[in-house]
Parts: structure tokens; sequence; C-alpha cells
């Protein structure tokens, strides 16, 4: 590449960056300094018919959603397209509001807090008024959102949030769609189409937050990590504040470090200005957060007590969990703590009946309970963000993540569509820089990539997402015949994902092996870099049986998986090959089509999170991986009893 292209795309990326907010989304915590007010639970709601502006129109925003006419009950967090068992609500296109009431404390006024409204994830769109005034506007779901709205409130007295929320995706949204118009017996309408294989669940997914802050407050905190040869952790801290001081006012920061017991740690911090804003700190004798059943206590969390105090000003507490590990890859291998790591794991979704795609910590701690039963240690947050209770959940119990931005199937290249794919990219990593359990960034999952804008496109995206993080490497999942694929070269890592013997040649499990060997090994004879699979499988029903094994059955389902274990077991040897993912944990619903019964029945679990035949088939191939790879002890239930094998059985014929 020439000198002034070089500079040209430097430019292109600076552009980008600059359109990214510099504000801090730290998840809200209590604290001594900070309350936490939940907002969840039943909210007005209605659909914006039969105009889809109406609401606008008539400035539904301006009074209670009830005095526009009809409304519903609408759990939140939650889709709302499941909750109720009208057709319309279900495949609704456009708007729908939103408005809950609320009191505000007296005490927060006079204590002359800042008060932040905060959104985990509204999908797609989303704009917000409070008590009237337009205080938030949001585009691409999946990703939190916050305001100070401390001017627009009344306190001690009933204040009133509206939300108008629009799942309309086109070719510049991230992911992309299209509107279609088709007649019907009642005259025209407009229905939402799309490529990728997942319902386009809406609505107000995750939790709704108001929470306090001292008028100087912690607004962001990057953290970095590593160890010494002696067992010393090093945590490296960058704190940025909000708010203004006053004239003459100083600002002091300090740390305490506490164990995962809530202890006191001994440690020594070395500060690089006279604030303590930044600095190092240093952990003797530190545990390292390791995956699980790569360490015996997995998932090991240090807590992070900032305090910032000022001249005049009530202190601000923020707490924040911290694992620390290294995490490095050449072109063979990628390691976590200096050991190499090999990927066990999943595809999966936010997805579950009624709910959708509602945040749910009953579900959440039933997943991640099957997830340690199978003996996993990963999975990709396909094909989104997933919520940030859920990443939660990845720290404390060591599941390494490759974490996902909302780009499936991306297509019609353009330079609206990098910005907010990028845009996307930027909100994510500066949610989830933190966290240790996030091993990878995935920049896309099944691009067009194919065709000739791609290359240019995923430089810009990779180069802007290096801007951001260095640390971690950048992958993808990528569908495109390795031929013809350009975004392959812009990766860290090569992900692939390939349907052999299910979307070609179906009942053929004979190709699967050499297939899968060749194919790996080319990725990484054309890349020269480490190559993981990140989908393969087949859909069963369950409950469907079929001997000898036929597809959509589970002994179908079982024989593909056989079939890709031998090719995994024979490209593990050749020292390139670092994990595999199955397509996918769970089943999940899918936009209405022919070749889905119910929804894409890949899971080895169901929807409602039972086991197939398969999952118990997993389970004893991640097991002995882990035993053989990592010395994890089997599981006394990993196997059920049939014959004391100690015994002696002398049977003459």
């Amino acid at each position: 590449m020439s000198a002034i292209m070089w500079c040209a795309t430097l430019v292109c990326i600076s552009a980008l960056v600059t359109c990214v907010s510099t504000a801090g989304i730290l998840y809200p915590r209590e604290s001594e300094s900070r309350e936490v007010k939940s907002l969840d639970g039943m909210w007005n709601f209605r659909l914006s018919l039969p105009d889809p502006l109406v609401g606008f129109k008539e400035r539904w925003y301006m009074k209670d959603l009830s005095k526009t006419g009809p409304v519903l009950q609408m759990p939140v967090p939650s889709s709302y397209n499941d909750v109720m068992v009208d057709k319309k609500i279900r495949d609704h296109v456009g708007l729908v509001w939103y408005d809950k009431s609320f009191f505000a404390p007296e005490s927060w006024r006079q204590q002359g807090y800042r008060v932040f409204l905060r959104f985990g994830s509204v999908n797609y769109a989303a704009q917000v008024w409070v008590n009237t005034h337009l205080v938030l506007n949001h585009e691409i779901g999946h990703l939190p959102f916050q305001r100070d709205i401390t001017a627009n409130l009344k306190f001690g007295r009933l204040n009133r949030i509206t939300v108008a929320v629009d799942n309309v995706l086109l070719a510049t949204t991230v992911p992309q769609g299209s509107l279609q118009n088709i007649s019907t017996n009642t005259g025209p309408k407009t229905i939402q189409t799309y490529t990728f294989d997942f319902f386009n669940y809406a609505g107000i997914h995750r939790s709704v937050f108001l929470y306090t802050t001292p008028v100087v407050y912690i607004d962001d905190v990057d953290v970095t990590t590593n160890y010494t040869e002696d067992s010393v952790g090093l945590i490296n801290y960058k704190i940025q504040y909000g708010g203004s001081l006053s004239s003459g006012e100083t600002l002091n920061c300090s740390i305490t470090v506490l164990n995962n017991e809530n202890v006191r740690e001994k440690f020594t911090v070395i500060t690089d200005d006279e604030e303590g804003l930044s600095g190092i700190i240093k952990i003797e004798n530190a545990k390292l957060w390791w995956p699980y059943l790569m360490h015996e206590e997995p998932g090991y969390m240090y807590t992070l007590e900032i305090r910032l105090s000022t001249t005049w000003n009530v202190d601000d507490v923020y707490r924040l969990p911290v694992g620390i590990r290294t995490i490095k890859w050449t072109n063979t291998a990628f390691l976590i703590n200096n050991k190499p790591a090999y990927l066990r794991g999943f595809g999966r979704h936010e997805d579950s009946d009624i709910r959708g795609k509602g945040m749910d910590y009953a579900l959440v701690t039933r997943d991640y309970d099957l997830i340690k039963w199978i003996g996993a240690n990963s999975y990709r947050t396909s094909h989104y963000p997933y919520a940030e209770e859920i990443m939660d959940f990845a720290d404390r119990h060591g599941i390494m993540i490759v974490d996902e931005c909302p780009s499936v199937d991306t297509d019609n290249f353009s330079d609206k569509l990098l910005k907010k794919h990028t845009t996307s990219l930027a909100e994510l990593i500066k949610r989830d820089k933190n966290r240790p359990s996030v091993i990878m960034w995935s920049i896309a999952n099944e691009p067009r990539s194919h065709h000739k804008e791609a290359d240019s496109y995923f430089k810009s995206v990779a180069i802007f997402v290096k801007t951001l993080d260095v640390l971690r490497p950048i992958t993808a999942a990528i569908a495109t015949e390795l031929d013809t694929d350009l975004l392959g070269q812009h990766l860290d890592i090569i992900g692939f994902n390939r349907y052999n013997a299910w979307y070609t040649l179906p009942g053929h499990t004979e190709i699967i092996q050499s297939r899968i060997e060749d194919e790996a090994a080319k990725w990484h004879a054309k890349h020269n870099k480490p190559v993981f699979m990140t989908e393969y499988g087949a859909d069963s029903y369950a409950g469907l049986h079929m001997s000898p094994s036929f597809v959509w059955s589970e002994e179908y389902q079982v024989e593909l998986m056989s079939e890709h274990f031998k090719a995994f077991d024979t490209l593990r040897t050749k020292n390139f090959f670092i994990g595999e993912m199955i397509w996918n944990f769970a089943d999940f619903k899918t936009e209405q089509t022919v070749t889905r019964v119910g929804g894409n029945k890949k899971g080895v679990f169901t929807r409602q999170r039972e086991p197939k035949s398969s999952a118990y088939h997993l389970r004893k191939r991640y097991w002995a991986l882990a035993n053989q790879l990592d010395g994890a002890q089997l599981p006394c239930n990993i196997k059920s009893y049939v014959i004391d094998n100690d015994g002696q059985n002398n049977v003459e014929l």
C-alpha cells in the first residue's frame, strides 16, 4: 500500500474515532455515595397504529400514555413479541411506545446528587422523554446508554419516562434488513425481512435504572493486568472523572484492593500523577483469573474500591471487579497466562420462551449451570453483545467469551454502515474492556466477505478496533469460501462456520472429517494465523429417534458431531487449531419459514434447557478434553453404571 493510501485510511479511522462519546458507561453499583433505583416491572405499552408516526404527530410523550388510547401492561425487561397471544403484537413492524411513572426522592435534591437514567438495551432504536423533555436518542440494540437527567426531574413528586422504540432494520442499520410491501385481503401491509437466522425480537430488553452520584464523580475506569515471574500481580488503572471542580478545589483518588472474600488485600500503589487518577497496583502472591477447568480456582476476582475525594464535595466510591490474567497469541496458539488454551464451547443466543431476549436471572443461572455441567469453557456472544449481568457470570465462573458486535450477514457496504458498525464496536469495547472473561473481539458473523468492497471496509473496522484495544485479538465467524474471502487477512485469529452434511450434502456424514481437516489447514496456510471452528452442527427434533440415523433425528445430530470430533482431534495435532464451538447451545426462535420447525433446532439443549442426546455426547467430549489437556478430574456421573469391571464373572459355555 502506498503512503498516501495508508494516510487516507488513518484519516478515515480518526474520523470514526471522533464520533464516539468519551463518557463512561460503568454498570450501576450501590455504594456509600451512590443509590440505585430499578425501574423494572410493568410499564404501559401500546403499538403505534394505524399510522406509524401517530405517536409523534399527537405528541404522546406530553401526557400519560394511558390518556392517548388503550394501553397494555408490558413487563420490562422483556421482548414484547411473545408476551401476549396477539399475532399483531408479535409481528409488529415499526414504533411502539412505553411509559412509566416513578418518584424521585426529595433527599436526592437535598444531598445535591446527580441522577442518571440508564437503559441496558432497547432494540433497535429508542427515543426517551422525561417529563415531556427529550433526553436521549440511541440506535443499535444490545448496548447500554444513559444520560444525566437531574435538571429534568421533579424531586419529591411523581415523574414520567416515555420511550418510543423502533424495530425497523434497513440497509444501514446494524444488523441489516429491509422493508417489503405486500398485498393482503385487507389492503397493503409492510413486513420486515432479513437474512439472519434468528427472530428480530424488540422492546426494552434489559434493566432500566436510575442511579445517583455526587457532583464530582467517577465516570470511567480503564484496567489492564499482568503478573511477574515471582507472582506479583500488576493492575494498571486509569480513572476518568465527571463533573466540574470549583475554583481552588482539589481532587484526590485512592484505591483499596479487596480479595474475593471482600477482605482487604496486601498491595502497593505507584501513582502516575498527583491526584492518583492513574497508576499501577502491585499485589504479592496474586491469584490469577483462570478459565473453568484450567485451574482448581477458576474465575478469581479482586475488587478495586475506588474513592474520589474533593475539597468541598462528598466522596464518590465505586467498586470494580477485576481479574488478573494475560492474553497472548502467536501464529499457531492462543494463550491464557502463558498456557495454551483450547476453546471448547458454543455459539449461543439470548432467547427463551415468552420473554424472548429479555434479561432473566433464573434463565442465566440455569444456562451457566448447564455450561459447567457439560464441561465447556467458552462461548461466542452470537450475534450481538449479551446482557452485562450475563457477562458478570462469565467473569465469576471463568468462562471465556468471544465478544461479538451486532454485525451479522453484513452486505451492501457503505460509509454510513461503516460508521454505525464501528460505533457498535466502540460501545461494546467501552462496556466490556475491563472484563477478564472477554478474550477476543468478533467484528462480524458471516459477512458477505467475497464482495470486493469488503476488503477496505473490514480493514477500516479492524484498524478502528486496534485503536481501542491492542491487548485482545480480533476475530470473526467467516462463512465465505476460503478462495474468495477478503476478511481473514485483517484478523488476528480465523474463525469459520461450515455445515458439511447438513446444508451441504445432508445425510452424508462420511464427507465431514476430510473436508474440515482440509479447510482448516488451508485457512492456516493462507494467513499463518490460529484457526478455530465457530459453527458446525445439525438440527434435531427432540424425541425424534431413527435407526439407522436420519436427518433431524437425535441420532443423526450425534453422528454428525462425532465425525467433527475426529477432524478436530487430527487438527489438534497440527498445532494451529485452537478450538471448537458447536452451533448451538439451545434451540431458538427464528423468522417463520418452511425450513424451521418452530425455530432453529440445532441446540444440544431444547429451548426449555432440557438435554437432547447430543448434550450427553458433547459432555463426554468436553470433559475428556478438559481431563487430557488441563488435568481436570472427570465427574463421577459422566458415565452411567453398567457393570463392575473389577468383579470376576466366569461364564462357562
